[in-house]
């Protein structure tokens, strides 16, 4: 009996953890100047099938027609080289890519936003996934 109870407790714990998701994260206690915000990584794949599909000069333009209009405060673009499973063959696919880097205060318009370019980027470059991660930052300026 003692040992369902544990179960219990363990179960009930871990889906009350659960239950906030990504809904709002926890702000660190920043220093200041510094200020709490969130920072944004989203992660670009530029083959199209198994080629160099997205050219720097599209992804530019995407850049200015899809991100810079949701976040014109500004962002940072890497030059990157990656790995991940493709779900349709099975198989490990490298490929370069396009870190892009965004810093915003709490904003449900602009977690949207990074869906909406997520989506937008897959549609126009057939694109399987975008790695989108949100997480919280002390940032000054």
């Amino acid at each position: 009996m003692r040992k369902r109870n544990m179960m219990r407790l363990l179960i009930a714990c871990v889906s009350a953890a659960s239950l906030g998701g990504c809904a709002t994260l926890p702000g660190p206690a920043c220093l200041p100047p510094s200020q709490p915000m969130l920072s944004a990584e989203l992660a670009f794949g530029r083959n199209i099938g198994d080629r160099l599909g997205v050219s720097d000069a599209e992804f530019t333009r995407f850049t200015a027609e899809e991100i810079t209009p949701r976040f014109p405060e500004g962002l940072t673009v890497v030059d990157g080289a990656g790995q991940w499973r493709d779900s349709e063959r099975g198989a490990i696919v490298r490929e370069k890519a396009k870190l892009v880097t965004l810093v915003f205060a709490e904003d449900p318009a602009k977690r949207a936003a990074l869906s909406t370019i997520a989506e937008a980027y897959k549609q126009r470059f057939k694109q399987q996934a975008v790695m989108v991660s949100v997480r919280p930052s002390c940032v000054s300026f």
